[in-house]
């Protein structure tokens, strides 16, 4: 474990399991509360807001945010589970705090604080707890990537698509604490795990993060992945596909307009998967 609060809530945990542990009114109550919350924000039926950084996104490839600022039309419908998804992260949350409160384990909750950079340019957010002087986030995670993303600092920095490393570094500036590391909780099964900072370079974040302003606000669109060559059984096939930290970038189809998806080539499988392509000959394929 690599947290002292693990061991606490583990044990919680167990007695429940185990019919041993209670819940007070209080908190079910304050789940409750948050939960509802949630579900205000999810579905308040609000206008699409004009794009603004925030400490949610700052972290994110500049490329996806470019177009969120300047192109935006050009984004793909969400999906019909997308709110859905959403939901998840926030029930999550708010019963993952309740444990925390019924384990005994001591935090701040959730504030809104503003990054303040050196041109004077305001990033605001709102963290989700803080711990022995540290602040950390809540995430929850499909079972790969709890294994596999989330398995250290390192895998997560090696993938990073969703700005996690930036988004952390941000609120530990704007509060001026320590970067803790991220409370992960897998969705498949229930597990969870304290995956600590431990590599985290918070200035060099609050850098990038800098760049990413003027990057952002700039007429001219760059993009921050080229295709990957395909390999089957680690023999190249020919055909290049989408980057994989282009997967799930809404603009994907916009900054690629051949990409096209076909079963995966040279596969024997009788349901072979699909894969987004950017250079694909049928003629290779087989």
């Amino acid at each position: 474990m690599n947290h002292p609060a693990e061991m606490k809530l583990h044990r919680y945990m167990t007695d429940a399991a185990n019919g041993k542990s209670t819940i007070s009114e209080e908190v079910i109550q304050k789940i409750g509360s948050d939960i509802m919350d949630a579900l205000r924000r999810q579905f308040g039926g609000k206008e699409k807001k004009e794009f603004r950084l925030r400490m949610s996104n700052v972290g994110r490839p500049t490329c996806q945010l470019w177009f969120e600022k300047h192109r935006p039309e050009a984004a793909q419908p969400k999906s019909n589970n997308f709110v859905m998804n959403m939901m998840f992260g926030d029930v999550v949350e708010a019963i993952f705090k309740g444990l925390l409160d019924e384990a005994g384990v001591e935090y701040g909750d959730a504030e809104n604080v503003v990054l303040k950079l050196e041109d004077g340019t305001e990033i605001n957010g709102t963290y989700d707890i803080v711990m022995d002087g540290a602040v950390d986030d809540i995430k929850s995670a499909s079972d790969w990537s709890y294994r596999n993303k989330f398995e250290s600092y390192d895998t997560l920095a090696a993938g990073d698509g969703f700005g996690y490393i930036g988004q952390l570094a941000g609120y530990a500036k704007a509060t001026n604490k320590r970067a803790g590391g991220w409370w992960v909780v897998n969705k498949g099964n229930g597990k969870f795990k304290y995956v600590p900072a431990d590599g985290i370079d918070t200035d060099k974040e609050i850098d990038k993060i800098q760049e990413t302003v003027k990057t952002v606000e700039k007429d001219e669109f760059v993009r921050c992945f080229e295709p990957e060559q395909e390999t089957f059984r680690k023999v190249l096939t020919g055909n290049k596909v989408l980057n994989k930290h282009c997967t799930f970038c809404d603009f994907r189809n916009t900054c690629w307009p051949n990409l096209q998806e076909h079963p995966q080539a040279k596969s024997k499988a009788k349901f072979p998967k699909m894969v987004q392509y950017i250079e694909y000959n049928a003629e290779q394929a087989s």
